[in-house]
């Protein structure tokens, strides 16, 4: 009996790629059981490409700004996946809004992280929008890609406490570790069949996912 061929994982980047690095050792620990297709980053310097290449997987430069639209640059990259096995689109720290030539084809296997306890804080400077809220806490929030901007549903959402003192680089070097630790699970979930797009909707082995997404402890794995 040969086995089964591992799922394809394609993750689009913009510069240094840490959750890129955390889904290279996920899959090279095991913990995630897929295959990295291929790294793609709208900015030919960004520096996760070398270190892609260094781990051996194929990479690909599609600069934007090449592009005379939004919809011009999406085809691109659906271009570019349609050489590769792809059972998954990660978005790490990919700084394009993408639009529907991307997002309907990839639609219910598109999967993004976003630095706020989602719905709160959408788009940019999440932490110090945190800080400034005065929350007793802040996090991260991996969800479905949809065409709203950070609007997809909430799948799984990691926390750390804001402490006294704490600035915009301390508060972000805690959650950064919560971000590795959440999307390489929130894929190996997907890839088990455990997580669905329906109706706009996530759910998790059939059961609705609650709007801020499932909380992440430790046992939650």
């Amino acid at each position: 009996m040969t086995a089964s061929p591992q799922a394809g994982l394609a993750i689009l980047i913009s510069g240094r790629g840490s959750n890129m690095q955390a889904f290279i050792d996920a899959c090279d620990s095991g913990r995630l059981d897929a295959n990295i297709s291929v790294v793609i980053s709208n900015n030919p310097d960004a520096a996760g490409l070398q270190r892609a290449a260094q781990a051996g997987i194929a990479t690909c430069s599609i600069d934007h700004r090449l592009y005379t639209s939004r919809e011009a640059f999406d085809q691109a990259l659906v271009d570019c996946l349609a050489h590769y096995p792809v059972d998954l689109v990660i978005l790490a720290g990919f700084m394009r809004i993408l639009t529907p030539v991307f997002i309907a084809p990839y639609s219910g296997r598109l999967l993004n992280i976003h630095p706020s306890l989602l719905p709160k804080y959408p788009g940019l400077h999440t932490h110090q929008r945190a800080l400034d809220a005065g929350d007793k806490e802040a996090g991260v929030t991996v969800h479905f890609v949809t065409p709203e901007l950070d609007g997809g549903p909430p799948l799984l959402q990691a926390s750390v406490p804001i402490l006294p003192g704490d600035n915009e680089d301390a508060l972000a070097a805690r959650v950064i570790l919560q971000e590795h630790v959440i999307y390489p699970l929130a894929a190996q979930w997907f890839l088990q069949g455990r997580l669905q797009l329906r109706d706009g909707a996530a759910f998790m082995d059939g059961q609705a996912i609650p709007a801020t997404g499932i909380p992440y402890r430790a046992e939650t794995s």
